[in-house]
């Protein structure tokens, strides 16, 4: 049933009091996406990527990593949430320490180095050279706040690495039909990549590479699945921005300060097409 405004003309002082509360009705279905506590959501992804379809699009998401992480280089790593999850592909990844950090406590089964709200990092400025974001965007209830966290803490030229699910996809499709269901990953944010690199754009960062992840639709049918492998094939030819998620390497831009030096030498003046220099008054005799 469709709600429409009363007949007769709506006082003006009433605008205000509509979209305030217009507004804090957002944000409140907003928070209820994430109804579930840190540890049940960490636990309900990690089912869902032990199953398919989840199960195919981690193994994609995981070769991408092994492309990626093995060419990173520095003295700290910090991966924000899915603990455990990339733990193979880490393994590959040069960088010396690797740090976990996740808004759950963890489990016997899966190891969290430290317990943190994920949009206030305890990590000093200018001091990680990697970041990794296992989908930690599509779950943050303010991702702009999360990416602005990550600049602040990686170095000059410090990488990058985003994982997500794509909106524009068979993935989007079946978020349009189940969000409201509230099960994982319905229920999580989809962030295009051209909204992604804008939000990066305005961090200086600069997209380096862009992998596309599986181009199937998300069949729980194992043998289904496989049947329509030739799309893996295709999709990256013929519809590499269709892909149901992504993986985006970025760098950390910063733009030298070139020091400007002051002029101490005067213009020499011109006049009648000569230069005329200036000279010392001669106030003797």
């Amino acid at each position: 049933m469709k709600h429409r405004w009363p007949s007769g003309n709506l006082a003006v002082s009433w605008f205000p009091i509509v979209l305030t509360r217009g507004q804090d009705f957002l944000i409140s279905m907003k928070k209820r996406r994430f109804f579930q506590s840190e540890q049940e959501l960490a636990r309900d992804l990690q089912d869902w990527f032990g199953q398919y379809p989840g199960q195919g699009f981690l193994e994609q998401e995981i070769e991408c990593l092994n492309e990626l992480l093995p060419k990173l280089f520095g003295y700290y790593l910090v991966q924000l949430g899915m603990a455990g999850s990339l733990d193979l592909a880490l393994e590959k990844c040069l960088v010396g320490s690797q740090l976990v950090l996740a808004a759950n406590r963890g489990s016997d089964q899966v190891k969290v180095d430290v317990q943190v709200e994920l949009s206030q990092l305890p990590i000093a400025t200018d001091s990680v050279d990697a970041v990794l974001l296992p989908h930690s965007l599509d779950f943050s209830s303010d991702p702009h706040q999360l990416l602005r966290e990550v600049e602040r803490i990686l170095i000059p030229e410090g990488r990058i690495i985003i994982s997500g699910f794509n909106p524009w996809s068979l993935f989007g499709v079946y978020k349009l039909l189940l969000q409201r269901k509230g099960k994982i990953p319905w229920c999580a944010q989809f962030i295009s990549i051209r909204r992604l690199q804008d939000w990066l754009r305005l961090l200086d960062f600069g997209v380096e590479i862009i992998k596309p992840v599986m181009f199937r639709p998300p069949l729980q049918n194992r043998a289904m699945m496989n049947r329509l492998q030739f799309l893996e094939q295709m999709g990256p030819k013929y519809w590499p921005f269709f892909s149901a998620g992504y993986v985006v390497q970025a760098v950390k831009r910063v733009s030298p300060l070139t020091p400007v030096m002051p002029s101490w030498r005067r213009r020499a003046q011109v006049l009648s097409g000569k230069l005329i220099e200036p000279t010392t008054r001669n106030n003797s005799g």
